[in-house]
C-alpha cells in the first residue's frame, strides 16, 4: 500500500470531524445568522413620563457562532445616554418547544443576578423579545428588531401597560460593520 492510500482514510476522518467547524447553521437556527459579524447600532432615547431620561444610545455588537452551531453569542459595549453598560448575549432554538430564546448577561450596568430571558418571535425579517412580566401581568417591555436587509437593521424598544398596545421608548438602527 503505497502512502498516499495509507493518509486518504485519515484524511477523510480529519475532514468528518472538522466539518462541523465550517457547516452553517442547521435550519431553523439559521434565521439568527443574519445577526453575525460586527454591528454599530446608534439611537435616540425617548423622555419617560415623569420628564426623566432621553439622550442618545450606542451599541456595539460582536456576533459568532459557537462551535457547534447552536448559539450565537453576542458580546454588547453599550452607551445608553452616558451610562455603560457591557453584557453577553446567547440566542438560540431549542427544539424541544419549537421557540427562539434570548439570554443577556450581565457584567456592567445591571445587576448580574438577574439575566434578561425572553422568548423571541421571529416572523418573516422582524423579531420580537418580550421582558420577562411581573408574576401574574402582561409583558410591560419589548424590542423589536425590523431587518431592512442584512446589513441594516431597525430596533425600538417599547413599553405596554396593557401587553396589548405599545409605545416606543428607544429607537434606532444598526448597520454591519466591513
Amino acid at each position: 500500500m503505497n502512502r498516499t492510500m495509507k493518509r486518504t482514510p485519515l484524511l477523510l476522518l480529519f475532514c468528518a470531524l472538522a466539518a462541523p467547524l465550517w457547516a452553517a447553521p442547521p435550519a431553523p437556527v439559521q434565521a439568527l445568522d443574519i445577526s453575525s459579524g460586527h454591528w454599530i447600532f446608534h439611537g435616540q432615547t425617548m423622555k419617560t413620563a415623569s420628564g426623566r431620561g432621553g439622550g442618545s444610545f450606542t451599541w456595539d455588537e460582536h456576533c459568532a457562532w459557537s462551535p457547534n452551531h447552536l448559539f450565537l453569542q453576542c458580546t454588547f459595549s453599550n452607551n445608553w445616554a452616558g451610562r455603560a453598560m457591557e453584557s453577553l448575549v446567547v440566542d438560540t432554538y431549542n427544539r424541544t418547544d419549537h421557540t427562539y430564546w434570548h439570554y443577556e448577561f450581565f457584567a456592567l450596568g445591571q445587576g448580574g443576578g438577574r439575566p434578561f430571558v425572553s422568548r423571541m418571535q421571529i416572523q418573516g425579517n422582524t423579531w420580537i423579545e418580550y421582558g420577562a412580566p411581573a408574576a401574574g401581568q402582561r409583558p410591560a417591555e419589548r424590542i423589536v428588531y425590523r431587518w431592512d436587509s442584512p446589513r441594516r437593521v431597525r430596533v425600538a424598544i417599547e413599553a405596554s401597560k396593557d401587553g396589548s398596545h405599545w409605545t416606543t421608548v428607544d429607537e434606532g438602527v444598526g448597520r454591519k460593520q466591513p
